[in-house]
C-alpha cells in the first residue's frame, strides 16, 4: 500500500508503512462497515484494568512533536475495548511534510494498535484533516483496521451516533487552509511554552495546567467558536437521522446536549489526553490519562447549553 506524501517525509513515510506490511488494501464490502461484530479478544497478557464496549480516541497528532505518543500507549496497557474508532487527526501529515519526527513512541503505538485488530479488535479509522492523505482509502482495509469517510456507531440502547472528524465544520479549515497552517503553527508554539511552563509546576509540585484549554473558556472568541462547531456537528448529526454525534478535531473534550442531540468529543492527546469510551451498560464517559496520575480521572459532563 502506497500513501503520498508531499514535500519531506514522503519515502520515509512509505518506507514505514512497508515495513508495517500493510501493503495489501482490501474493499470492503457494506456489511463489514455497517454490521457492528462485538468480538472478544484475548488480553490475558496485557492484564487491562478496564474493559470497555467501545473506545474513542482523536487527534494523537503522530509526527508532531506535541504528540503525547507515550501516554496514549501507557493508557492503551491499561483499557480494552471490543470495537476502537480513530477518530481523525491520528497522523499528522502536515507536520511530517515540514520536517520528518518519529520517535520510538510513535511507532510503538501504531504497532500496538495493529496488534489489537490482530487479536479480533474491530477498529475504524476515520481520517482527519490532519491526515487527510488516507481519504484516498475510504472503503478499504489495510493491516486490520478498516477506513471510512464517517459511520453511525449503534449504543447499547439502540441510539445511533454519527461518527465523523468534523474538519468539514470548521470554516477555517475549509476556506482559508493558509490561515489553518498558520494557527496550527500558533498552536505548535504555544503547546512548546506550556510544556516549558508546566516543568517548573511539577518542580514544585503544582498539577498540569494548559494554556490552550483555559484559552478555549474563557477567550469569547475561542468559546464561540466552539459552541458554533458543536451546533454545526449536531444539525449533521439530525440530518442522519442520528440521535447524537461523536467528533473530534478542536482538541476539547466533552460530552452534552445541543438541541436534542447528544454531542460528545473525544478531546485528544496533545494536551489534554482524554478517550471517550462506552461501556457494557451503554452509559458514554470521558477519561483523561493524566500525566501525574497514570490512572483514570473521570470528566464531569457538562449540562445542557441553555436556549
Amino acid at each position: 500500500m502506497r500513501l503520498i506524501f508531499a514535500g519531506q517525509g514522503e519515502a520515509k513515510f512509505d518506507s514505514y508503512l512497508r515495513c508495517l506490511k500493510v501493503q495489501s488494501v482490501i474493499p470492503l464490502s457494506r456489511d463489514i462497515v455497517t454490521g457492528w461484530r462485538m468480538g472478544s479478544y484475548d488480553v490475558s497478557d496485557e492484564s487491562p484494568e478496564r474493559r470497555f464496549r467501545t473506545l474513542f480516541i482523536s487527534d494523537v497528532h503522530l509526527g508532531a512533536r506535541g504528540s503525547q505518543a507515550d501516554l496514549l500507549l501507557d493508557f492503551l496497557r491499561y483499557h480494552d475495548a471490543d470495537t476502537i474508532y480513530l477518530v481523525g487527526d491520528i497522523v499528522d501529515g502536515w507536520a511530517l511534510k515540514s520536517s520528518w519526527h518519529w520517535p520510538q513512541s510513535h511507532n510503538d503505538l501504531v504497532q500496538k494498535l495493529l496488534r489489537k485488530a490482530r487479536k479480533g479488535a474491530k477498529i475504524i479509522y476515520i481520517p482527519g484533516n490532519h491526515d487527510e492523505f488516507l481519504r484516498n482509502y475510504y472503503g478499504t482495509h489495510f493491516g486490520g483496521i478498516d477506513v471510512v469517510e464517517n459511520t453511525v456507531h449503534t449504543g447499547v440502547d439502540g441510539k445511533r451516533y454519527l461518527v465523523i472528524h468534523g474538519d468539514i465544520f470548521d470554516l477555517v479549515v475549509q476556506n482559508a487552509r493558509w490561515l489553518a497552517h498558520l494557527g496550527d503553527k500558533a498552536y505548535d508554539f504555544a503547546i512548546q511554552m506550556n510544556r516549558f511552563v508546566n516543568f517548573f509546576r511539577r518542580m514544585f509540585g503544582v498539577p498540569y495546567w494548559s494554556l490552550s484549554q483555559w484559552a478555549k473558556q474563557k477567550v469569547k472568541n475561542a468559546v464561540n467558536y466552539i459552541g458554533a462547531f458543536e451546533q454545526a456537528l449536531a444539525a449533521e448529526a439530525r440530518r442522519h437521522e442520528a440521535d447524537g454525534v461523536i467528533c473530534g478535531h478542536i482538541h476539547y473534550a466533552v460530552i452534552r446536549d445541543e438541541a436534542g442531540i447528544r454531542y460528545m468529543n473525544c478531546g485528544d492527546w496533545v494536551e489534554s489526553c482524554t478517550a471517550l469510551v462506552e461501556h457494557d451498560d451503554g452509559h458514554f464517559e470521558i477519561i483523561t490519562w493524566a500525566d501525574q496520575l497514570r490512572k483514570p480521572v473521570p470528566v464531569p459532563q457538562v449540562a445542557a447549553r441553555a436556549a
